[in-house]
């Protein structure tokens, strides 16, 4: 199979497209084809099939985004700015392609994922990233050292999922970069008022 030419990213980026459009089970090669401006059987030579072609999206994606995290959370001098620098970065991804975000979402909330080893991997890493940061925060003060770092890690994660979620269902109509402060500030200071008795 050939990889990383022009071609098959052209074919990526349009099956994407198609996959978000159509849902990944109503798509076809045929589909994919056309709106890469390729023949069916050119799919073939850089796909073993459909489902070939999500898996490789994964593997695509995730190199790029993931290096993009690391890179965010690495400018921060506080595990705030960490935090901050990192969900900044996730919502500017999907904002950037909604395509993406469409197919990713769709996917990871299916019981029988077909991209599943990619996509526990891709868990594996974000769990990390965030885990990282917030034991940098409860080292220097910043979080609270009693929290259960795994709880703390559900709740960022589902929080940020919700808001892509709301986002795609709103079909991109605002800025989604936009909640990454207040998302970031509910984190750190919660809901409760800090003096109440």
């Amino acid at each position: 199979m050939k990889r990383n030419t022009e071609k098959y990213h052209q074919i990526l980026e349009a099956a994407v497209k198609v996959f978000a459009e159509q849902g990944f089970n109503h798509s076809t090669v045929a589909q994919v084809a056309k709106k890469a401006g390729v023949a069916d059987g050119t799919i073939y030579l850089y796909f073993k099939n459909k489902d070939d072609i999500l898996i490789q999206f994964y593997h695509y994606k995730t190199r790029l985004v993931f290096e993009r995290f690391r890179q965010a959370v690495k400018k921060g001098r506080t595990a705030e700015q960490k935090l901050l620098n990192l969900v900044r970065t996730h919502l500017a991804e999907f904002q950037k392609d909604i395509n993406m975000a469409i197919v990713y979402q769709a996917e990871i909330h299916q019981h029988r994922r077909l991209a599943q080893d990619v996509i526990k991997e891709m868990s594996k890493m974000y769990r990390e990233i965030i885990t990282e940061v917030v034991e940098i925060g409860q080292q220097q003060g910043h979080i609270r050292r009693n929290l259960y770092v795994g709880l703390v890690m559900r709740f960022i994660i589902g929080a940020v999922d919700e808001v892509i979620n709301a986002w795609i269902h709103a079909r991109g109509s605002y800025d989604l970069v936009s909640m990454a402060d207040p998302l970031v500030e509910l984190f750190i200071s919660g809901i409760g008022v800090a003096d109440r008795q």
